[in-house]
């Protein structure tokens, strides 16, 4: 049987066997040892947030996230119906309501839609943003930077602040992507402009640590308050002092092991990414019936997964049937997530103008994309979508 092509898998090798055995030497297991305050490091150094703090995922994160930025029972946060469940899920734990926003073509979050319901839909009062429908406080934005792929937030950020509503970049999926110099005036990486941002190291990012996350800030005080609410609120650690409710969030010793060696890759994985991107393009050009998602150009994204798009109006796509022909050739294929305000506990919250997210997820398809593909592997999977 001839092995699976998987959609994006983790490549490790003896570097993060050394480091694992190192860690276990030293005793150094949990959350405290040289490799989570070297993982910060290099994760500061990678991204330029002022203030990092490892996680134990990135829904931890995301989680925290909204604690510190003063999201509270009752208030309403803005996110975008077309993102994975985390984004959503991490706004009900902070017993907060999801606002579901539609997207763009280039899946992330549509700008236009953000500043006309804000504009028309929401007043001030007392320094704070309210919605005119519910008259609940709108907290926090959360912009998603979908499969690499950098949303457009400098309109986003310029309203926000001026209607004091924290902005929270959930950059699960875009590690190693940077705003060119011209869009900021110098080169940022996502997750560094907004109040906070969210990183994932999961098992299929493009570096993975089997479970992780991390919070980034410039903010001082919401890095103090993150860190302590990660480490379970001691106010007194040695005679157990709790004086807030905290989280067990903070990411292991073994898990930052794998993740130094694993960030000693990332620039010859997102190298690899972006000739795999470059491959796809080629051999889907010009093309009545496909083409690849076509990054936005005031970006430089790490290319995480490749974005099949049916373009043919003409004919309808049966999603099932195509998925179903890719596995029977071994190839690990999927739609993109069904959109969050069509999931059982979300029905009922409110949504505004989704018009593109709904025929969205009707024509888009993930693509095998990991950093070891081959040029024979790509050839394939070519072959079989000309062959539909």
């Amino acid at each position: 049987m001839t092995k699976e092509i998987q959609l994006h898998k983790p490549t490790f090798n003896y570097l993060e066997i050394k480091h694992l055995k190192n860690c276990i030497k030293s005793g150094w297991v949990s959350n405290r040892g040289k490799f989570v305050e070297d993982f910060r490091r290099k994760l500061k150094l990678l991204t330029g947030a002022k203030y990092v703090i490892p996680t134990i995922n990135g829904t931890a994160a995301l989680h925290v996230s909204l604690k510190i930025c003063g999201v509270k029972k009752g208030d309403e946060v803005i996110v975008p119906s077309l993102t994975y469940i985390a984004s959503v899920n991490a706004i009900r734990y902070s017993n907060a309501s999801p606002i579901f926003m539609d997207s763009e073509d280039d899946l992330n979050i549509s700008v236009k839609k953000v500043l006309k319901f804000i504009n028309e839909n929401t007043y001030m009062h007392k320094g704070n943003t309210y919605n005119k429908k519910t008259n609940n406080k709108i907290s926090a934005l959360i912009a998603v930077h979908i499969f690499g792929n950098a949303v457009d937030l400098k309109p986003i950020l310029k309203i926000c602040r001026k209607k004091n509503i924290k902005v929270i970049e959930d950059a699960a999926e875009s590690l190693g992507t940077f705003y060119n110099k011209k869009y900021f005036n110098k080169k940022r990486h996502t997750g560094t402009l907004g109040d906070v941002g969210c990183l994932s190291f999961n098992g299929n990012k493009i570096i993975s640590t089997g479970g992780g996350g991390a919070i980034l800030t410039n903010h001082k005080k919401l890095y103090l308050l993150g860190d302590y609410l990660c480490d379970q609120a001691k106010d007194d650690k040695v005679f157990s002092i709790h004086n807030n409710i905290g989280f067990n969030y903070k990411l292991s010793n073994i898990h930052s092991a794998v993740g130094c060696a694993q960030l000693k890759k990332l620039n010859r994985h997102l190298l690899k990414k972006k000739i795999i991107h470059k491959n796809y393009n080629k051999l889907l050009k010009n093309n009545k019936n496909y083409e690849i998602l076509k990054p936005k150009n005031f970006f430089n994204g790490n290319n995480w997964l490749n974005i099949l798009i049916f373009k043919n109006k003409k004919k309808k796509i049966n999603l099932s049937r195509v998925i179903a022909i890719f596995k029977k050739n071994n190839i690990e294929i999927r739609p993109i997530w069904n959109p969050s305000h069509k999931q059982l506990p979300y029905k009922n919250f409110q949504k505004y103008e989704l018009r593109k997210v709904n025929k969205i997820v009707k024509t888009y398809l993930c693509l095998p994309s990991s950093p070891d593909l081959s040029i024979k592997d790509q050839n394939k999977i070519c072959r079989i979508i000309k062959s539909i």
